[in-house]
């Protein structure tokens, strides 16, 4: 029988967390004499009566986890504070159903950013900055779980990012310590940054916040149903393009800038594809906006930049409301959406590496074909990718490809139409928000979804999330015997 108190206490941990980012929006609604301070105070109550509850029942003087603990811990860390999360959408001013509630605050701790609400700029701010921390602590969340958690699973490849500590249990602590501290810093600072900037762009000091943690996070709430297209500035639109491409990178990068090694952005092949596909996407998006839409170069280059980059990193901000486009920038965005950004960043998808761990196998494979007998070995920032690594990456995608499949079908047969149920599906995957097409588009709501559609759909937020088989191993018979 597997010990669940370590469990238990790491989800303690989180709802007491969770219930102190309650405070935040319960202060400034009481400081707008909005009544909805009262429902986040006692949300927050109630959360953190729970978390000490489990916190204090289940004491234990077991330091390290089990794998089996791991998985466990990484499923229902995301599942359980989403659905506290979602009690002041209950209970306050917009009383929202059950559903709509979990597929909301789900939504934004996955930093998906899929919305069931309409009008949102006439809503309390408490809401708002409630549905904006969720996409920040879940960007924090994605970050944590890519550098610590992951890679010691081995799961789609991130075994290739694990931390070689070397030294006693002392050094590898006070280095993770270190590792943990100069990231939290960054993610910070940068979201600090990004909030001064908007600020100083022409939007409110409450707007610069939300905004700047949303962006970061790659999350995509925002405060307007019209989202960026809301304040209608090519300043605005720049910085937030530029904090979404920085959303997309890999954490781990400042820590190393941090080191003196601050030419390790110059050596990493991730980026250059990263940067690479997101250029191609540019440009083909903004000469069909020149081509198709008739708008001029410069507004072409602004509106298709800002689109590819909130597509590609998963965030779902929008300038233009795209979900109506058909044809080759469609093609474009839906291929974006799959590949998200770089391992160890707060985007969804597929992730970089994985394709060119596919790419760098697929030389080989055709080298070999010319030199039969050559010992030819793939690598990946000039380390040889090892044949489990690239295995693990196959298994990953093939199972990609067939939940996308599963969720597609699913929706289709709850009566979903073919374009919202296909990126319906491909939008939850990637943890991106907005779909195609004029219901699930950017601009659009799931609200008008059935009910177990927004389940399935937030299902398959967490599922894609968590790289799916931190879910899929708890349902094999062998993970529950000793």
């Amino acid at each position: 029988m597997i010990d669940l108190r370590p469990v238990f206490q790491v989800i303690g941990v989180l709802l007491c967390l969770l219930a102190g980012a309650m405070v935040m929006p319960a202060l400034l609604d009481l400081r707008d004499n909005q009544p909805e301070w009262q429902v986040f105070a006692v949300s927050a109550g109630l959360t953190l009566f729970f978390g000490l509850l489990l916190l204090l029942g289940t004491r234990t003087t077991q330091r390290r986890r089990s794998i089996r603990q791991t998985y466990l811990a990484a499923s229902f860390g995301w599942l359980v504070p989403g659905l506290f999360a979602a009690l002041p959408m209950i209970y306050g001013p917009l009383q929202l159903s059950f559903t709509d509630a979990a597929f909301e605050a789900i939504s934004g701790l996955t930093t998906t950013g899929a919305s069931v609400i309409h009008g949102l700029d006439n809503l309390p701010r408490g809401l708002l900055l409630w549905r904006v921390l969720l996409n920040w602590l879940g960007g924090l969340g994605v970050i944590a779980m890519a550098v610590a958690v992951l890679p010691d699973l081995a799961i789609g490849g991130m075994q290739m990012f694990r931390l070689e500590v070397p030294g006693p249990a002392e050094r590898a602590t006070s280095r993770a310590n270190r590792i943990a501290t100069v990231i939290l810093g960054a993610y910070a600072g940068v979201t600090g940054g990004l909030a001064l900037a908007l600020w100083m762009a022409g939007m409110t000091g409450f707007e610069a916040l939300a905004h700047a943690m949303s962006t970061i996070s790659t999350g995509g709430f925002s405060t307007s149903d019209a989202s960026i297209g809301h304040f209608n500035s090519a300043a605005i639109e720049v910085i937030i393009s530029f904090g979404m491409v920085i959303g997309g990178l890999p954490f781990l990068l400042f820590f190393q800038m941090s080191r003196g090694n601050a030419k390790a952005m110059l050596r990493d092949g991730q980026l250059r594809w990263y940067f690479g596909l997101m250029a191609l996407g540019i440009v083909g998006v903004t000469l069909w906006l020149v081509g198709s839409r008739g708008l001029a170069p410069l507004d072409a280059l602004r509106h298709g930049a800002f689109t590819v980059a909130s597509v590609m990193t998963g965030t779902g901000l929008f300038t233009l409301e795209y979900g109506q486009w058909g044809g080759m920038p469609a093609a474009i965005l839906f291929f974006l959406a799959f590949v998200g950004g770089c391992a160890g960043s707060t985007t969804g998808g597929i992730k970089v590496f994985r394709f060119q761990f596919l790419f760098a196998d697929a030389l080989v494979q055709m080298r070999r074909l010319l030199r039969p007998h050559a010992v030819l070995i793939p690598t990946f920032n000039r380390r040889p990718i090892p044949e489990e690594v690239l295995g693990s990456v196959m298994g990953f995608l093939f199972v990609y490809a067939l939940s996308f499949a599963m969720l597609a079908m699913a929706l289709a047969f709850l009566g979903l139409d073919f374009i919202t149920a296909l990126t319906g599906a491909a939008s939850a995957l990637a943890n991106l928000g907005p779909g195609l097409g004029s219901e699930i588009g950017a601009g659009g709501s799931y609200a008008a979804l059935p009910d177990a559609a927004k389940w399935l759909l937030a299902g398959g937020m967490l599922f894609g999330r968590v790289e799916m088989f931190v879910i899929l191993v708890l349902f094999v018979p062998a993970f529950w015997r000793q």
